[in-house]
């Protein structure tokens, strides 16, 4: 095999991480054409095909598999040599990149960045994105860490993802003050309407087998998949709901919303999401270290 050139070998590991030709050549900011043509040159180098399609889908072969872990390794370190190098590591000020997923809970996340607030030396900026534009973020090093409510397996893109588990919060029902039922669920709830969880969040199915294990079936008025928008309809509406208390933090205290009764059993958890790397800044240790749940 002749000499590899890494230029198209960058191009190879773009696609494969993004999954898509039309969307790589975006970011690439060059044409279809061309970039398909360097991974054919690439795989031509190679003697091997590293995609095959599925439909219109570019799936790895197994020898793209194996090629897709080598330049991850490859340009994953020499990105994060680039931000190193731009950012310095003799200042004495420091400066994080954090992303959060989009329908993630506010006051979580205030809750997690609160330390940095009193350090004089640091400065942070926070990006709300698609779990997708997330995981790109942290492989191209423009994010430092992502705040998740799921953990990712070590199979996604290729990439051994780092989780730490930095929060978890108790799922209750949450209804309007002072207007809790007298007795313990079922009883009280008949004719009350909820607003629930999207079905493929995980704290919905937990919902529905409490349901089924107190034979009560939800009258549901509305499905939602963002948090913040469970938050505002919870509290305008005078609708049931299930969320982490952290959640309606504010409107518990001011007495617009009760906990009427916690879930056995039920738990939303919270992540930081990173990857390996040779220089973790600092304060990113100690905001880990801080945020870490025994």
């Amino acid at each position: 095999m002749s000499r590899l050139n890494y230029h198209h070998l960058y191009y190879f590991w773009r696609v494969a991480s993004i999954g898509h030709l039309t969307q790589a050549a975006e970011q690439l900011h060059v044409s279809q054409s061309a970039l398909s043509a360097q991974i054919k040159q690439l795989e031509g180098n190679i003697g091997q095909s590293l995609f095959e399609r599925e439909g219109r889908r570019l799936v790895l072969t197994d020898i793209g598999k194996r090629v897709q872990l080598y330049a991850q390794d490859i340009f994953s370190t020499g990105e994060e040599l680039e931000q190193f190098l731009k950012n310095g590591s003799s200042s004495s000020h420091q400066h994080l990149n954090i992303g959060v997923e989009m329908h993630l809970s506010r006051n979580f996340i205030e809750a997690f960045i609160t330390p940095l607030l009193s350090e004089a030396n640091v400065s942070f900026s926070l990006y709300a994105r698609t779990m997708n534009d997330l995981m790109e973020g942290l492989t191209n090093h423009a994010l430092d860490i992502a705040l998740t409510n799921r953990a990712l397996s070590n199979d996604v893109h290729g990439v051994l993802w780092q989780n730490q588990l930095v929060a978890r919060q108790s799922v209750a029902i949450v209804g309007p003050y002072g207007e809790q039922p007298l007795h313990a669920f079922p009883h009280g709830y008949e004719g009350k309407k909820w607003i629930l969880p999207a079905r493929n969040m995980g704290i919905r199915s937990v919902f529905e087998s409490f349901c089924a294990t107190h034979q009560y079936q939800a009258e549901i008025k509305a499905e939602v998949d963002d948090m913040a928008m469970m938050r505002l309809l919870a509290r305008d509406s005078g609708y049931l709901s299930i969320m982490p208390r952290v959640v309606v933090k504010d409107e518990i205290e001011s007495k617009r919303l009760q906990v009427y009764q916690s879930l056995p059993q039920a738990f939303e958890h919270f992540y930081a999401i990173s990857l390996p790397r040779k220089f973790i800044p600092e304060v990113l240790l100690h905001l880990l270290r801080t945020n870490q749940v025994d």
